[in-house]
């Protein structure tokens, strides 16, 4: 899968599993597994992204003596999500037109 589609649709599946209530990072890599492949050290420099852009939050606590930390959607993560569905309709009809020509060239 191309490297930027990839990164698009790995901070969306973040998002979607931080819907359900916040999370830590190891928690959300195995929350993520069998949907798509993620690895802690992929999923933190996208975490520090989404947090820069306001679509997610960041608290700490203490967790068995260590710090750990814990990320929760905010209303910029939700709005986003809403865009990709939007913008998924349109995404659907172009892998349909690039199907169907593929399909057609092989008539």
């Amino acid at each position: 899968m191309d490297t930027q589609l990839k990164r698009g649709i790995v901070e969306i599946c973040v998002l979607a599993a931080l819907l359900k209530g916040e999370a830590y990072g190891y928690q959300l890599v195995k929350d993520l597994e069998g949907y798509i492949e993620i690895s802690e050290s992929t999923l933190y420099p996208i975490l520090k992204r989404l947090e820069s852009s306001n679509c997610l939050s960041v608290r700490s606590a203490e967790h068995n003596g260590r710090l750990r930390k814990y990320y929760c959607i905010q209303a910029g993560g939700r709005a986003r999500l809403e865009e990709f569905l939007r913008d998924w309709q349109t995404i659907v009809k172009s892998i349909e037109f690039i199907k169907g020509e593929c399909e057609n060239d092989k008539k």
